[in-house]
């Protein structure tokens, strides 16, 4: 710098603060600086070594030399010279006062905008606006990037401890919303250890961008640190993967994610290696879903409605059986179901798409399903199956005359033919539908039935609700309880385990929503789950996480995040100490119980650890109470229930 350049003057040290003969770091605004005391004298030198960067405030001074932490590289203590070199470290204005030391350095340039900066600015003309994730090393430049998007209020940046809870976080919001969020990751480990969450989004059909750093691009190849080819290993669970060079458009490649991720609801990745993160953009202008999507309300053939219609029309018992696929189309599908008085049967997935006390409602199909919804399955004489996948789970038999509509034609008949596969988008064949029928039907009033049914399934769960044999709380009890208290527009983010299959039977939906993670069927969904579904629904709806305690302990940690973003979250955590589920799967095939049981922590001691309000409970008696207190706190809180492993 010249002596006539203008400095800003930064206090760095206080007085005393650095001894003789010692290097520190200190900082300067943004400016990173090695302190040194030597011989009396203070100096301000670069804290970046010149031959790989090697932090010099970390250094030590011997024998009258800085010494490199990295590489032993030896520089003056006060003038920054290499002895015997010409090269050496930049030094910085530099002043003694009363109150400390000071650093002067000239005004920071202003901030050049990136490619990164054009990739951010894409996301947020996408309409993404929350990025779970982990800042690191190698995604630097990318972070600041989404930074200043966070600074003007454009997206909402959260910061979790394991980057595998921000997969299922994405997974759940796109669950939720239909839109992608954003994960982001490091290159190597923080990459991999999203794919778990990714691979749960790719099978349930929920958008998410993957943001991934990556080494420098000079040195793809030959095996530097935390090198792993994230094209390869993002291969099958991305259905669009790309990696963002000097030469690329990073609006238009943002804008191909984007348009990936919500079209084919799937998971699209891009890669940022190092250095192209940081390279300036020049006047490119950032992109946006203008004129580069059609709309999605596609009618279906009118030969496939005719078809459709000519089934409908003679059924006496037509069932509707609803997945969650129909999830953004529930007022057209109820809509349907009153106009032919048939019975709507949910998968495990759908559940809570219809309210419990509708008059057509008979609850979940399958293996976590109700008493009501497999008596008018077994009675029927069509089916018509709506966004559903014909998942073993929830065992639509192929011997029923079927009528499957779904806007992915590939989902149409997949694992057995059926009589009429309808290509079309649900709302708009479903009103086609409607009004074909004006003629009228030949089907019976089943709701009488359903009454009697409900009223008979009712008391069953009441009688499983007061079980007791002394080992816990019965999980009916407990659902029993969150049915009656739980806000009818809250969110439920299910984990994995005998709990999920508990609160299949015994939940009673009103106008809640259902997370779940259902064909990957992967444990340690639900507490990252329910962060997604906070910050989806901007803490407007109240975010209830079901877990039973070997699911949470995977990512026990993220209770942290949420009392660090105030997220409005209410764990129940049903704890019997066993990965229940995996005991009664070994009793089934005849095998030894083994392996399964658990040794835990107090875990409502440790979420009151984190700053969350923690309640335990081990009868019955006391559920009721603990969840009002939870779900009235403003906060995160957890309900941990000592509950009996056989009583499910």
């Amino acid at each position: 710098m010249s002596d006539s350049t203008p400095l800003r003057w930064h206090r760095v040290l206080d007085p005393g603060q650095l001894d003789e003969g010692r290097a520190t770091t200190a900082m300067a605004g943004k400016t990173s600086i090695c302190m040194t005391h030597y011989e009396g004298k203070f100096a301000a030198l670069s804290n970046h070594c010149p031959h790989q960067g090697g932090p010099m405030g970390e250094g030590a001074i011997e024998n009258g030399l800085l010494r490199c932490p990295w590489h032993g590289w030896d520089f003056h203590p006060t003038d920054g010279k290499a002895p015997g070199f010409d090269d050496g470290l930049c030094t910085y204005a530099c002043e003694v006062r009363e109150d400390g030391v000071y650093v002067g350095l000239e005004d920071e340039p202003e901030h050049e905008r990136t490619k990164t900066d054009v990739v951010a600015e894409t996301m947020v003309a996408w309409g993404v606006d929350t990025v779970f994730g982990m800042v690191g090393h190698s995604n630097l430049g990318l972070a600041d990037a989404l930074r200043r998007q966070e600074k003007a209020g454009h997206l909402r940046f959260v910061g979790i401890r394991h980057e595998g809870a921000a997969a299922f976080a994405a997974s759940a919001y796109g669950k939720l919303t239909g839109r992608p969020a954003a994960c982001f990751a490091i290159a190597g480990p923080g990459a991999t250890n999203l794919l778990t969450g990714l691979y749960d989004a790719k099978v349930d059909r929920s958008p998410v961008l993957a943001l991934t750093g990556q080494v420098d691009a000079q040195v793809l190849g030959p095996g530097a640190f935390q090198e792993v080819d994230l094209a390869g290993a993002f291969s099958d669970v991305a259905a669009w993967s790309q990696t963002v060079y000097s030469s690329s458009k990073p609006a238009e490649l943002t804008t191909l994610a984007l348009k990936t991720a919500i079209i084919e609801r799937n998971v699209a990745h891009m890669i940022f290696p190092d250095d192209v993160q940081t390279l300036p953009a020049g006047d490119a202008e950032a992109g946006g879903p203008e004129g580069r999507m059609g709309p999605a309300a596609i009618a279906p053939p009118q030969e496939s409605v005719e078809e459709a219609l000519g089934l409908m029309r003679a059924a006496k018992r037509p069932v509707i059986i609803v997945g969650h696929g129909a999830r953004f189309d529930m007022e057209a599908v109820t809509a349907l179901a009153e106009t032919l008085q048939a019975p709507v049967l949910t998968t495990f997935k759908g559940k809570g798409l219809i309210p419990d006390a509708h008059p057509l409602a008979c609850g979940v199909l399958g293996r976590s399903g109700t008493f009501i919804a497999s008596y008018f399955m077994n009675e029927a004489d069509l089916l018509i199956v709506l966004g559903a996948s014909f998942s073993n789970h929830t065992g639509i038999s192929p011997k029923y005359t079927t009528i499957q509509v779904d806007m992915d034609r590939m989902a149409l008949g997949k694992f057995h033919p059926v009589a009429v596969p309808v290509w079309g988008e649900l709302s708009v064949t479903l009103d086609a539908f409607r009004a074909g029928l004006d003629g009228g039907t030949a089907a019976v009033d089943v709701r009488p039935e359903i009454v009697e049914r409900r009223a008979i399934w009712q008391a069953e769960k009441a009688s499983r609700a007061a079980d007791d044999q002394g080992r816990g709380v019965s999980s009916a009890s407990v659902f029993a309880a969150l049915s009656e208290l739980a806000p009818e527009d809250a969110v439920i983010s299910v984990d994995v385990g005998n709990h999920a299959y508990s609160f299949g039977r015994y939940f009673e939906c009103k106008r809640q929503s259902v997370l779940m993670s259902g064909y990957l069927g992967s444990i340690g969904f639900g507490y990252p789950a329910s962060m997604g579904a906070w910050c989806a629904t901007g803490g407007k709806r109240k975010s209830i996480a079901v877990t039973g305690d070997g699911g949470f302990a995977q990512y026990m940690a993220e209770v942290t995040t949420a009392v660090q973003y105030g997220m409005d979250i209410c764990h129940v955590l049903l704890n019997n100490s066993e990965l229940g589920k995996i005991s009664k799967e070994q009793r089934a095939g005849q095998w030894d119980v083994w392996k399964t049981g658990l040794t835990n922590p107090n875990f409502s001691e440790f979420a009151s650890s984190c700053g969350a309000l923690g309640i335990r409970v081990e009868h019955a008696k006391d559920v009721p109470a603990a969840l009002e207190r939870a779900l009235a706190h403003d906060g995160p809180a957890m309900v941990e229930i000592m509950t009996d492993p056989e009583l499910i």
